[in-house]
C-alpha cells in the first residue's frame, strides 16, 4: 500500500491559464449609505462606476429601496445605481406628520436636491408606484436631466385609476376623520401581502422577507399617520397630469414600460395610454402583478439591459 507524500506549504492547485476560459465576472458591491437633505437624513443603496450614467431607482408604497435590492447588481456593472429611501420608508428618517409635510410635492424637492448632493445632474428615471409622480415631479422641473424612464406600474393617467381608488377618492374630496379612518385596512399585513401576491405568475418566488420587512415599518409608531396624509396627498398629483403628459410628448424620452398587466392597483389600461404621447416608447404587458421585480426579474433584466445599451 504507498503512502502519500506530504504536501509541501508551497504547492497549490494551479490555476487556469487565460485561454482554458473566462474569468468569473466582478461581482458589483453594493454600498449602504446616507446623506442629510433638508435635516433629514436620508438612506440610499448604491453601487457601479462613479463616471457611469445614473439610474434613479425610485420605489413605490408601501416598500422603500428594498423593492430592488435585486436589480441593482444585475445594472451596477455598466450604470451608477442610485436608490433612496424617501423620508418616511425604509432607513431614511420618518419624522411626525405634524413636523415634516408629506406630500409630493416635498419629497419630490427632497429627492431633487438628494440628486444635486451626489452629484447626479443627469439620469436615467426607473418610476413605480409612488416613484412616478415623484419622478415625474422631477422631470418637470429639469426635463434636461432626464436621459431616459422606465415605467414599472406608475401612473400618469386617468385610466389608471380604476376601482381600487374610488375610497381613496373619496378621502381627497373629503379629508374626513371617517374617511382617513375608512383607509386604514390599506396599512395592515393582510393588504401588504395581498400587493405582492396577487396576480403573480408563480407565487412560489415571491419571498415572504417583502411583507416581512415592510409591514414592521408601517407599523413604526406614527407611521399610519405619515401613509394616511400621502394618501390623501396622492390627488395632488392627478390635476399634473396634463403636465406630465405634456412633457412626454415634448421631450419624447426613450422609455421602457415592464407593466405587470394583473395588478388592482394600477392596472394594464394606466400602461397603454403612455403611447398617445409616447409613440416610441416599448411596452412589454408582463405575467405580473404590482411588484413584478419579485417574479419576473429574470424577463425584465434583458429587457432593461437592452433597452439602456441601444438608448444611453
Amino acid at each position: 500500500m504507498s503512502q502519500l507524500e506530504p504536501i509541501s506549504p508551497t504547492s497549490h492547485t494551479p490555476r487556469p491559464g487565460p485561454d482554458e476560459g473566462p474569468a468569473a465576472p466582478a461581482i458589483p458591491v453594493i454600498h449602504y449609505k446616507t446623506v442629510r437633505i433638508d435635516g433629514v437624513n436620508v438612506f440610499y443603496r448604491e453601487a457601479g462606476p462613479a463616471d457611469a450614467p445614473v439610474l434613479l431607482l425610485l420605489h413605490g408604497f408601501p416598500t422603500s429601496s428594498h423593492m430592488f435590492r435585486n436589480l441593482i447588481p444585475l445594472l451596477a456593472d455598466r450604470y451608477r445605481v442610485i436608490a433612496p429611501d424617501y423620508p418616511g420608508y425604509g432607513q431614511s428618517d420618518a419624522p411626525k406628520h405634524t413636523e415634516f409635510a408629506y406630500t409630493f410635492a416635498h419629497l419630490a424637492n427632497i429627492v431633487d436636491r438628494f440628486t444635486v448632493a451626489l452629484g447626479a445632474s443627469k439620469y436615467s428615471l426607473y418610476v413605480m408606484d409612488y416613484g412616478a409622480p415623484i419622478g415625474y415631479r422631477l422631470a418637470l422641473a429639469h426635463p434636461e436631466r432626464v436621459q431616459a424612464m422606465i415605467v414599472q406600474n406608475g401612473n400618469a393617467y386617468t385610466e389608471g385609476l380604476g376601482a381600487f381608488w374610488d375610497p381613496i377618492k373619496a378621502y381627497w374630496a373629503d379629508g374626513s376623520q371617517d374617511n382617513r379612518t375608512a383607509l386604514a385596512g390599506l396599512l395592515t399585513l393582510e393588504t401588504t401581502k395581498f400587493q405582492y401576491l396577487d396576480g403573480m405568475s408563480d407565487a412560489a418566488r415571491i419571498s415572504p422577507d417583502n411583507w416581512i420587512v415592510d409591514q414592521a415599518l408601517l407599523d413604526r409608531p406614527g407611521n399610519s399617520d405619515i401613509q394616511l396624509d400621502l394618501l390623501h396627498d396622492y390627488g395632488s398629483n392627478v390635476p399634473l397630469y396634463p403636465a406630465f403628459q405634456a412633457f412626454f410628448r415634448q421631450h419624447q424620452p426613450p422609455t421602457l414600460i415592464v407593466w405587470g398587466k394583473n395588478d388592482v392597483v394600477f392596472p394594464e389600461p394606466g400602461a397603454h395610454p403612455y403611447l398617445r404621447d409616447l409613440p416610441e416608447a416599448e411596452l412589454h404587458l408582463l405575467d405580473s402583478g404590482h411588484f413584478a421585480l419579485e417574479d419576473q426579474l429574470d424577463v425584465m433584466v434583458p429587457l432593461i439591459r437592452d433597452f439602456l445599451a441601444r438608448k444611453l
